[in-house]
């Protein structure tokens, strides 16, 4: 039996079954994505959307859908759904009747006798998705007639009629092939039967609405060009694999393929294989360099901030630890610049030290970590020295400060005509709080593993020593017992924020241990859901408990009261440190949490963000590189704690 499945019941209404989204990912960049009943609601759904170098390496749509019709005694009967403006055509939801997201993709319909599935699978090392037709029961043969809806776009965009799209079939073994403009690659559709037949009657079905885009305030509506039409005949018990590839296959093989693929699909018994599952496809390896993908199907990869963040968890703690230093090494030589010159994420680079921390503890040699990774550390330590950067410069009181004219320089980082919505120029707590833990972290590595460079052992000892006595004078408010958010022009910004989590998390802590404890206790009556941690508290004006509503609507809540799943891992460390083994109970109560979403976003999949306001409703991207770490991380916690 399927982990998640939904009935008949939960399927035909529109309502529910158009918000569930499925989302599967391969290594090569590639992607499948739509709703649970095979209608797309955003622009970023479609059958395959592949990584494409040859335009930057940003993805593109190829394949919008397959829509599927059943011919028998003379009568039509349509599978396929789209949305016309307010008007959904031809409806075919209304003959699902199951479907189940693992081990295999699959949706169940019944028209009268007729019982029929569809199986999608995205091959794990190719640009090509497999979908498999089963004829399971029909009183006599039956006509299965497939259209393809092609789209050929970047993912952001939309498309529409135009003189330049050339929707001439090319035959290939087993099917056509179809290259809508000349700098796109083919896209290949090959029948595993050789009893499909394509019928070229091109033809482009206009004002297909996504609904998602148009609630957004989006432009929503876009043409999309459908070439043809394969027919074939099918008999009870009876199957046919399509498959759609930037690769042409051979038809004997299209059928072997799927059925391999499915018998290595991973069983999903509980919420840990989901997480592995997930976790395994936001790690691609395009062109044979593993990198993260912050999240699908629209975030991009190979993101500093999002790398390091995620890196522990989705290697170390998805049982991979073998990826860490090569998913690290690519993201250094990729952002060599970012790491050591000039970025607009002002703590980023101060967090390779955390996830070389996180190494170490969980069992790498230390010795041999500091050996490969001192020079990359200590050139970062280096660029926030005076001169080092234009953004970010460590100050006389040995503190950092970030500013730079109408751009917001941390992960708090929304925008609205241009203006940031949360700038916070100063000294900001996070991000003094990292540089503190990368300097100490250098100056023990160095003295124990080092030369030792007894230079730079002096210099950077004295800033440290700056950074111990003016941390708490500079961050500390004793009225709200709490850390400032920053501390700009104007003073103190005493708006309670999560980021002051991340300063006490730190193996190395500038903060006293006693008012640890009390920034905990603001923390968790401020901003502590069961859906994440509040990126500001409820009792401020200007917090945005849902997000929701036009693109300035939902960036007003992004930063100002949405929740993030990734901040209970900093939440949980403070938590352990403090309590020891009696927050083993609320922190597995936290994670469960998530477990009653896996079926109402992405399905299977965990989301970036949620409402503040209960009852949390999940929001973002639907599969979070940060999501998906910081819980597998926190599982970790749990039981090294339990």
């Amino acid at each position: 039996m399927s982990f998640l499945q939904f009935n008949k019941a939960e399927l035909v209404n529109l309502s529910y079954s158009l918000k569930r989204q499925i989302i599967l990912a391969n290594k090569t960049g590639a992607y499948c994505n739509t709703s649970i009943i095979a209608c797309n609601t955003r622009r970023y759904h479609g059958l395959l959307a592949v990584t494409l170098d040859r335009f930057g390496g940003d993805r593109y749509l190829l394949l919008s859908s397959l829509d599927e019709s059943l011919v028998m005694g003379g009568k039509q009967f349509n599978l396929g759904l789209h949305c016309y403006g307010d008007i959904f055509e031809p409806r075919g939801h209304k003959y699902i009747v199951d479907f189940q997201a693992d081990p295999v993709t699959m949706i169940t319909y019944k028209v009268g006798d007729i019982v029929f599935t569809k199986s999608i699978i995205l091959a794990p090392d190719s640009d090509s998705v497999y979908v498999r037709y089963e004829l399971l029961q029909a009183p006599s043969p039956v006509t299965l007639l497939v259209k393809p809806f092609l789209a050929f776009r970047n993912i952001h965009d939309l498309t529409y009629r135009n003189s330049e799209a050339d929707p001439s079939a090319k035959d290939v073994s087993g099917g056509v092939s179809f290259r809508l403009y000349s700098s796109f690659p083919d896209l290949f559709l090959q029948a595993s039967s050789s009893s499909a037949v394509f019928t070229s009657h091109p033809d482009w079905y206009m004002g297909i609405t996504y609904a998602d885009e148009y609630r957004r305030g989006f432009d929503c509506t876009e043409d999309l060009m459908v070439p043809g039409t394969f027919e074939l005949r099918m008999k009870a018990g009876e199957s046919v694999v399509f498959c759609a590839s930037t690769s042409e296959k051979k038809p004997s093989m299209i059928k072997r393929q799927f059925n391999s693929y499915a018998a290595k699909a991973p069983e999903i018994t509980g919420i840990k294989d989901q997480l592995l599952r997930c976790a395994d496809s936001l790690v691609t390896n395009h062109n044979g360099r593993k990198m993260i993908c912050a999240g699908l199907s629209w975030m991009k990869t190979g993101l500093l901030r999002e790398t390091l963040r995620a890196l522990p968890g989705l290697t170390l703690h998805a049982g991979k630890p073998q990826e860490f230093e090569e998913i690290l090494d690519n993201l250094i030589a990729a952002e060599e610049d970012r790491f050591f010159h000039r970025t607009t994420q002002a703590e980023a680079p101060l967090t390779v030290t955390v996830a070389l921390q996180k190494y170490i503890e969980y069992g790498a040699d230390p010795k041999a970590v500091w050996k490969k990774y001192s020079g990359i550390l200590k050139n970062v330590l280096e660029s926030y020295l005076p001169g080092g950067r234009e953004e970010i410069s460590m100050q006389p009181d040995g503190l950092l400060w970030s500013q730079k004219h109408n751009t917001a320089l941390s992960w708090m980082n929304a925008y609205i005509n241009g203006v940031p919505v949360t700038e916070r120029a100063g000294y900001q707590v996070e991000t003094n709080g990292y540089w503190y833990n990368a300097i100490c972290f250098a100056i023990e590595m160095e003295t124990r593993y080092g030369t030792p460079d007894k230079d730079f052992i002096y210099r950077w000892t004295k800033v440290r020593n700056m950074v111990e006595d003016n941390f708490e004078n500079k961050f500390w408010c004793a009225e709200n017992h709490c850390l400032a958010d920053y501390v700009g022009v104007d003073g103190q910004n005493l708006d309670i924020r999560p980021n002051q989590i991340f300063a006490i998390s730190l193996d190395y802590c500038p903060v006293d241990p006693m008012k640890v404890e009390q920034v905990l206790k603001v923390v968790e009556k401020e901003l502590v859901t069961r859906r994440g941690i509040r990126t500001l508290s409820p009792r401020d004006v200007k917090y945005k408990g849902v997000y929701d509503g036009t693109q300035i609507e939902r960036d007003l809540a992004y930063h100002q009261g949405s929740t993030r799943t990734a901040l209970l891992l900093p939440y949980a460390e403070v938590c352990f440190k403090v309590q020891g083994a009696s927050f083993v109970k609320k922190a597995e109560w936290l994670v469960e949490g998530f477990f009653d979403d896996l079926g109402t976003h992405g399905v299977g999949a965990f989301s970036e963000l949620y409402d503040g306001d209960p009852p949390h409703e999940p929001h973002g991207a639907i599969s979070s590189a940060l999501s998906t770490s910081a819980l597998l991380s926190m599982i970790n916690l749990i039981e090294r704690n339990r």
